[in-house]
Parts: structure tokens; sequence; C-alpha cells
């Protein structure tokens, strides 16, 4: 039992040895999602605390993000959100998946998917109330019936 210990203990230390890259893609105002399309800044910080360390390049990796195996999970909690939606390049995407994208995050709110449960365990703060997500449902839906608009003219 004590060898295995031991094992384990040198496994842990060595995995230490290979970091993930927590570089974030540069900013890109004029795509970014928020700017785009005038967020209330209310909405804006309840999106930005709920949804943009996962959903865009703005990530703020959490302390725990520094120790593997963990920082593994996070990176592909990441990279995994921002390639299903990435706010920061909203503007990239067609008008039709924009209204796709809404609709999927309207989706996700209403059956309480996102954020994810175990997001809550170093953000409290991004623990949404059902108030909150009632208005975050208004918003998105409010935004693609904008772009849907836009499609047929």
């Amino acid at each position: 039992m004590k060898k295995i210990l031991v094992i384990l203990l040198v496994a842990f230390i060595i995995i230490q040895f290979f970091p993930i890259d927590k570089t974030n893609p540069p900013p890109t105002p004029g795509m970014d999602f928020l700017k785009i399309k005038n967020t209330p800044p209310p909405v804006a910080r309840m999106i930005s605390t709920s949804c943009y360390d996962c959903h865009s390049n703005e990530t703020q990796y959490p302390w725990y993000s520094s120790i593997s195996p963990a920082s593994w999970l996070v990176k592909n909690h990441i990279d995994e959100g921002r390639k299903h939606l990435n706010f920061s390049t909203f503007a990239v995407y067609e008008p039709k998946i924009q209204a796709h994208k809404l609709e999927e995050c309207i989706e996700m709110i209403e059956k309480e998917e996102m954020p994810l449960e175990s997001y809550y365990v170093g953000h409290q703060d991004a623990k949404l109330t059902a108030e909150q997500r009632k208005e975050l449902i208004q918003y998105f839906k409010k935004v693609k019936e904008d772009t849907e608009r836009k499609m047929v003219f």
C-alpha cells in the first residue's frame, strides 16, 4: 500500500510539469456579442459572469487550473465551450447560425443545463436565480427575433 501511495505521489508531481496553455486569443471587440448586440449593462454582467469564462476568449482561469489533472478538465471544458459558442467572435457567425446559437442558449438556460453545476464550485456568483434565468431567456429571445427579422430583409 505504501509503495502505491509513493508511486501516485511521484506521478502527481511529474504531471505538474505539463501545464495547460492559458493564453486567451486576442480580444475582438467589434465581433463580441455584448458589443454588437448593445446588451444592456445588467444583462451583460449576467452573461459575462455566468457564460464568458467558457464561451469567450476572455477566460479568467481559477487557481485550481494550475494543478494537474484538474487543469486538464478545466481546459477541456473551455475548449468545448468555445467550440459550441464563442461570444467573442459572435459576429463571425452567419445570421442563421447566430439565431440557432441563441435558440441553444435559450434551451440550455430553460433546462438549467448552463452554467454547468461543476462551474459553481469556484464561481458561486455565476449561479443564476430563477428571475435571472427568466431575464436572460427573454433577452436571448428578443435578440434572436431581431436577428431573424434582419435575415428576411
